[in-house]
C-alpha cells in the first residue's frame, strides 16, 4: 500500500515535519474508507490502524535495526551507542503519536507492530549490551529501559514547551547510561 501523490506532494512541499500529519491523514482516511465498506468496530479499526502504521514504518523499522548492526561493527561501544540512541529519539519523534503506539505494542503480542517493536529493542539491547560488556555502560539497565528512554525522550521531542530542551535532555540521559559520555557526542 503507496501514500497518494497527492499526500505525497502535500509533504514534500511543506517538509518533512508534516509527513507525519500526512501520514496520519491517509491513515484516518483509509481506515475510514475500510470502515464504510466492511463496518469495522473499534478494536477492529484500531488493529487496521496499526497494520497499516507497520506496512507505513516497516523500512524505517528496518533501517534502524540495520544500523543498529553496523553501529556494532564499526564504532566504539560508547559512540555507537550514543549514535544509535540520538538517531532512534529522532526518528520516533519525526512520527509524533507513533511513541504511544510503540510502547503499547511492546507487550502485546497480538498488535501488528508487535514484532517490529521487539526487533528494534533488541537492537538496542545488543548495543547496550557492548557497552555495558566494554565497561562503559552502567549495569543495571536493560533493553527495556532502554526502549522506554526512546519513549521517554521523543516525547520531550514532541512536546512544544519542552523541544527546545530534548538535546540537552539527552546528552543528560545519555550521560546515565554512559557515564564517559560528553555532550556532543
Amino acid at each position: 500500500m503507496s501514500v497518494p501523490q497527492e499526500a505525497v506532494a502535500v509533504g514534500a512541499a511543506d517538509g518533512v515535519e508534516n509527513e507525519v500529519d500526512v501520514v496520519d491523514e491517509f491513515l484516518g482516511t483509509t481506515l475510514r474508507v475500510v470502515d464504510e465498506l466492511v463496518g469495522a468496530e473499534p478494536a477492529q479499526e484500531r488493529c487496521m490502524r496499526e497494520a497499516l502504521l507497520d506496512a507505513l514504518l516497516r523500512t524505517s523499522f528496518d533501517e534502524m535495526t540495520e544500523k543498529a548492526g553496523e553501529l556494532e561493527t564499526s564504532n566504539s561501544p560508547e559512540d555507537a551507542l550514543v549514535s544509535w540512541l540520538r538517531d532512534c529519539v529522532a526518528w520516533t519523534t519525526e512520527y509524533r503519536g507513533v511513541t504511544v503506539l510503540m510502547a503499547a505494542a511492546i507487550d502485546d503480542t497480538e498488535s501488528a507492530l508487535h514484532a517490529s517493536c521487539v526487533t528494534l529493542r533488541a537492537a538496542g539491547a545488543r548495543l547496550l549490551a557492548r557497552a555495558q560488556a566494554a565497561g562503559t555502560a552502567r549495569s543495571d539497565i536493560d533493553g527495556a529501559d532502554l526502549f522506554a528512554l526512546v519513549a521517554m525522550l521523543a516525547w520531550l521531542g514532541d512536546q512544544p514547551s519542552l523541544a527546545p530542551r530534548s538535546d540537552r535532555l539527552f546528552d543528560v540521559v545519555a550521560s546515565a547510561i554512559l557515564p564517559s559520555a560528553r555532550s556532543g557526542h
